[in-house]
């Protein structure tokens, strides 16, 4: 095997052989669901990069309508397989569970180099599903842009949403080093900025710090009944607010990293269980230990997300 058949220390792949595109090359983007996310990417292309042509497919044609309506992509497409056909990077932004189907359906269509990748909050499955069904000539890299709101659907689109955003890019020992630069720089003239992780280490993170937080605000909700909740102050609507995500959504999230996500809960359990049990006991000096902890963690946690200009002081 000669040199050049190497790829990430040794390991082989016969993607290699089908060079993946510089970012200078792209002429088309194909988007593959046209809600919040997928219509603001199509538009912040529109408006970063102004010779690219940018194509957006979604399976309701009521959501086309809109999206023609509203000009979020150069093109909008009445079928899948030809939306992708002269695709550079193809970009889904569907729910989870239809990764894997989409992922065969458009899989012969795909040409040679072509980069495909998706914003979905979980990663190790998507990887795990672009490998069985998608063919050697095209390169996979995991994406996920953080950014959204609680609103839902093309109408709610913007090409400003993915500013100041993180985006977390995910690889494998087997991932195209070229594919990945590309993405690197295709998210950063989008506005986001860029960290690369493994789809195991992402989802280990995200459980704890996004799926679990949407847990805790559900629970929280649930746990109060709709006359008492005619009381809640702007704290409980503030804790609250991502309760009001779409739930089909986060039960593919959930269902998607589940192992993670149960140990999270049970992490959180047992934090409820000291302070249940030092509120119990009456024990004052230990309930404030517990509550400074937390208020010096988050303060630590705002001061570097303010030093990383992340946050606005």
């Amino acid at each position: 095997m000669s040199a050049r058949a190497v790829l990430f220390r040794g390991t082989y792949s016969e993607a290699y052989f089908h060079k993946a595109l510089n970012l200078k090359d792209l002429r088309q983007i194909t988007v593959i669901g046209l809600g919040l996310l997928g219509g603001s990417i199509s538009l912040a292309v529109l408006r970063s990069f102004a010779r690219v042509k940018v194509v957006g497919y979604t399976h309701r044609p009521a959501t086309r309508a809109k999206a023609r309506q509203l000009a979020v992509a150069t093109e909008i497409a009445d079928r899948l397989k030809p939306s992708v056909s002269k695709a550079d990077l193809v970009i889904l932004a569907t729910p989870i569970s239809t990764f894997e189907k989409i992922f065969s359906e458009i899989a012969d269509a795909l040409p040679s180099g072509c980069i495909v990748t998706d914003v979905g909050s979980t990663k190790v499955l998507p990887h795990r599903w672009a490998a069985k069904k998608l063919p050697k000539k095209v390169h996979y890299v995991g994406s996920h842009p953080i950014a959204g709101s609680e609103q839902r659907g093309v109408e709610f689109s913007r090409d400003d949403l993915l500013d100041q955003a993180t985006c977390i890019l995910t690889t494998t020992k087997k991932t195209n080093r070229q594919a990945v630069q590309t993405l690197k720089k295709f998210w950063s003239k989008l506005g986001c900025s860029v960290k690369l992780m493994t789809p195991a280490e992402h989802d280990r993170i995200f459980a704890n710090i996004s799926h679990l937080p949407h847990i805790a605000a559900a629970a929280l909700i649930n746990a109060n009944n709709s006359e008492e909740l005619k009381f809640a102050g702007k704290g409980f609507i503030d804790t609250s607010r991502i309760a009001s995500g779409p739930a089909n959504i986060w039960a593919d999230v959930l269902l998607t990293n589940a192992n993670n996500t149960v140990r999270g809960i049970d992490k959180i359990i047992s934090e409820l269980t000291k302070l249940k049990k030092t509120i119990k006991s009456q024990n004052k000096k230990q309930i404030e230990n517990l509550l400074k902890a937390a208020r010096d963690k988050r303060s630590a946690m705002i001061n570097y997300k303010i030093k990383k200009k992340e946050l606005i002081s």
